[in-house]
């Protein structure tokens, strides 16, 4: 196994530097501290938008092989040290090492769309001649780095999403400051340290953990001009009441649905069903959370459910065998427990799981949910999902809508009418044909409705976000 440093620096205007080992990471199986980083104060973090400023020129003015160089090579590197970064999510996250070495790979693959995007910022020739009084002038427009961005970065994938604020910022040339989870700081570190060698201009990056009271420069100071978050919805749109003239970029939760039609492939159903309710112990946005099933074969599914759900093996992440690792926390997993206990209580049945041991939660399946219950309407961000039947198809959309969110859901159907109403009526930013809700590809359009967020990642999608249009029009006559 890779063995992990004791201690971490901050990244300060592309640099190292190391003005306390305040934050202690644990390793979210042992509970023991695993290593200790910087902590970043209120002056560090002023300092670092100051030095984005400065480098929003230079790095409007990096040209397009510029960039991608930069690019090509955090993809170089990531490579190089794929095992180390994979052990480090297991350490800092608790995230099973296969599921650890799948995120490594997405991390590639976002840097790697990236480069090849900086190089394709395109614009458009336009005619204005659509009335008499125009008659002579042409538009020409072709899109600007925003200028200095705030990201701020979850724990349950603290590389890749990470990966998907900063390669779009490189892409376009955007410096920014970077908050990453206190709770699993050290990918967006390592990133910092693979793009302190390159030749950014100075002040082109900061990657700055903080406790949460210090780090309000990230929402309001005024020098920023985007703010990317991706957590919480609770913590999101306050983020965006506070965050004043800025544009606003939030991608947060869901408690995302998968409806199984009669005519599915049951058994292929169920690989994918169970994989995205349970991969890296249910934390993910778009796991599966609700199970909407057709009443003519909800009792044969239903029992598959169960039997396979009972055979995934919970323990040490560092074990290639294990598929359910710890939650983040102890406090996260009796939060859920409690959730399912509630739900229970209100006359729900509990067909497994259930069980706690410090974060340790088993993977759970309940039915027969009251629909006014937390463990349905919110998000559970945890081993729990949730069997209901349905009679329609109507009646399936109906239910996938009546939640308060709408990032992803996934229809397993061979019906392609039901496909096409689906798309048209879900309220939903992505739908999944014969997937998971939990299916992504690092240069899809991805992002919710509802208080599931604004706006969408999605390496090409995060790159307009970061960009502004700027419009030249031509009297020729």
């Amino acid at each position: 196994m890779p063995q992990l440093k004791d201690t971490y620096p901050l990244y300060l205007n592309n640099k190292a530097v190391q003005p306390n080992t305040d934050l202690e990471v644990t390793d979210k199986f042992t509970g023991k501290v695993a290593f200790r980083t910087a902590l970043a104060s209120p002056e560090i973090i002023d300092q670092a938008i100051a030095g984005a400023v400065r480098a929003a020129e230079p790095m409007a003015r990096m040209a397009s092989y510029e960039r991608k160089a930069v690019l090509e090579h955090c993809v170089k590197r990531f490579r190089e040290r794929f095992d180390e970064l994979a052990y480090a999510l297991c350490v800092e996250a608790g995230k099973p090492i296969k599921d650890a070495e799948g995120e490594v790979t997405r991390l590639i693959d976002t840097f790697q769309i990236a480069a090849e995007e900086s190089t394709r910022m395109y614009g458009e020739v336009m005619p204005l001649d659509i009335s008499a009084r125009a008659k002579g002038y042409q538009a020409i427009w072709k899109r600007y780095p925003i200028g200095p961005c705030s990201f701020i970065s979850p724990f349950n994938f603290p590389l890749n999403l990470a990966a998907h604020k900063v390669a779009p910022a490189i892409a376009v040339g955007c410096p920014f400051v970077m908050k990453p989870a206190s709770k699993t700081p050290l990918g967006a570190i390592i990133i910092g340290e693979v793009l302190a060698e390159t030749d950014l201009p100075e002040g082109a990056f900061s990657i700055l953990p903080a406790s949460r009271d210090g780090a309000d420069l990230f929402t309001v100071d005024e020098r920023l001009k985007l703010l990317s978050f991706t957590g919480s919805p609770a913590v999101g749109w306050d983020l965006k009441a506070r965050c004043g003239k800025k544009k606003v970029v939030l991608e947060l939760g869901g408690n995302a649905a998968v409806v199984v039609d009669r005519d599915a492939d049951l058994d292929d159903a169920l690989e994918r069903i169970v994989f995205g309710a349970f991969y890296q112990s249910g934390q993910s946005c778009i796991g599966v959370q609700r199970i909407l099933i057709h009443e003519e074969v909800y009792d044969t599914f239903r029992d598959m459910l169960v039997e396979k759900t009972r055979t995934l093996k919970s323990g040490d992440p560092k074990d290639r065998d294990t598929f359910i690792g710890p939650m983040i926390s102890e406090g996260e997993a009796k939060r859920l427990k409690g959730w399912i206990d509630e739900a229970v209580d209100g006359g729900a049945t509990l067909l497994c799981g259930g069980g706690l041991d410090g974060n340790m939660l088993e993977a759970t399946l309940l039915e027969g949910v009251d629909k006014d219950a937390r463990a349905i309407n919110d998000e559970a961000f945890g081993p729990l999902a949730i069997l209901q039947r349905f009679a329609t198809m109507d009646e399936a959309l109906e239910e996938v809508n009546r939640s308060t969110f709408g990032l992803q859901a996934g229809i397993f159907t061979r019906d392609l009418f039901a496909m096409f109403d689906a798309w048209d009526r879900l309220e939903v930013g992505g739908i999944v044909i014969n997937d998971v809700p939990s299916y992504r590809v690092d240069n899809m359009p991805y992002g919710g409705v509802k208080d599931s967020g604004l706006g969408r990642e999605g390496v090409k999608f995060a790159m307009e976000d970061m960009t502004e249009i700027r419009n030249l029009v031509v009297r020729r006559t």
